[in-house]
């Protein structure tokens, strides 16, 4: 690691930390609102006839869990084609939260069992950065025995190397899966196996903070189990990480997350959990939920991970003890 005579190392990711500060808690911790859900939204709001539902209604919904919502939070994820740059050109998104923009385009290619994720088309971590993000969001579909494996590390790869590029910190979202099409769903020690070890296999890829999957699905409730797969989680991976929801019920997701900062984590990016029911609630009944129960589930959160969760820069104390002398500016570099 290169140092100048007044002791700043070039390789100093001054962008890296302002963006993850960004997005965390004054003591260093996430409680992040995600809103980054596309086609899989229309089935919330509609689910007898999704293909009914239109951008508008989608982006409605959005706006107005962010208006109820995004003033709790410490961060929000949003995507690119009708989440983030309405919530930014309305007001909806507080300047003083930070906002995590979606690099991937929804959904996968290819069959279940070796599913390829890609970039949406016309989207990058460039344009990400410009529109003001304070980070970017990586959604990889990953089994570590799947043929398309070497390819979705790839893919890790390249877009980590981008977000190095620009200095915008990345927040990588491995979905696990099946690969045997007689087994659709991985459950029970198959999927604690194929979570843990995916963490361990794409941290050394790329990516600055872990959003990962909760190591057991809602067959095992066993808490010394859940504790057990949490602290082999939290030694597999390199980097700070944090909670997603994956759709389960609020009062287990409670639950999951305690376990989980007790083991290491940094604390939660939580979406349908939060605000699943407003999806088919609308007007005064759509307000009066997000002001209650939704404020409610946020609010039990944020204490456990106040109570328990790890701050991020406990894992990166090269960005938070960093000595930066006069002439650092010289050295940092351009992207290119």
């Amino acid at each position: 690691m290169a140092a100048t005579d007044e002791g700043v190392t070039t390789t100093y990711r001054a962008g890296l930390r302002r963006g993850l500060d960004a997005c965390a808690s004054p003591r260093g911790v996430f409680t992040v609102l995600a809103l980054d859900h596309r086609q899989n939204l229309r089935r919330e709001i509609r689910p007898d006839d999704p293909d009914s539902v239109t951008i508008d209604e989608m982006a409605e919904l959005k706006r107005d869990v962010l208006r109820g919502l995004a003033g709790r939070v410490s961060g929000v994820l949003l995507d690119p084609e009708f989440g983030a740059p309405r919530a930014v050109a309305d007001g909806s998104l507080p300047g003083s939260v930070g906002l995590i923009v979606a690099i991937e385009a929804t959904g996968y290619d290819g069959p279940p069992t070796a599913r390829r994720s890609r970039v949406l088309d016309g989207w990058s971590v460039a344009k990400a950065k410009r529109m003001g993000a304070s980070a970017a969001k990586l959604l990889v579909y990953y089994h570590p025995d799947s043929p398309t494996a070497d390819e979705q590390e790839t893919l890790v790869a390249d877009v980590a190397g981008e977000c190095r590029r620009f200095d915008l910190p990345l927040f990588l979202e491995p979905i696990t899966h099946s690969i045997d099409a007689s087994k659709p769903t991985l459950t029970g020690e198959d999927r604690r196996r194929v979570v843990i070890e995916t963490a361990r296999r794409l941290t050394a890829v790329g990516g600055d903070i872990l959003k990962v999957e909760f190591p057991y699905d809602a067959s095992v409730t066993d808490r010394a189990r859940w504790e057990d797969a949490c602290t082999e989680l939290d030694e597999a991976s390199p980097v700070p990480w944090v909670l997603l929801s994956g759709g389960v019920d609020d009062a287990t997701f409670e639950r999951q997350v305690e376990v989980a900062c007790q083991a290491g984590a940094s604390g939660v990016l939580v979406g349908r959990s939060v605000w699943a029911e407003v999806a088919r609630l609308s007007g005064m009944d759509r307000e009066r939920f997000l002001a209650t129960s939704s404020v409610d589930r946020l609010q039990r959160l944020v204490s456990s991970i106040d109570a328990y969760g790890r701050p991020w820069h406990d894992r990166s104390p090269e960005l938070r003890d960093a000595a930066v002398g006069a002439s650092w500016y010289r050295d940092y570099p351009e992207a290119r």
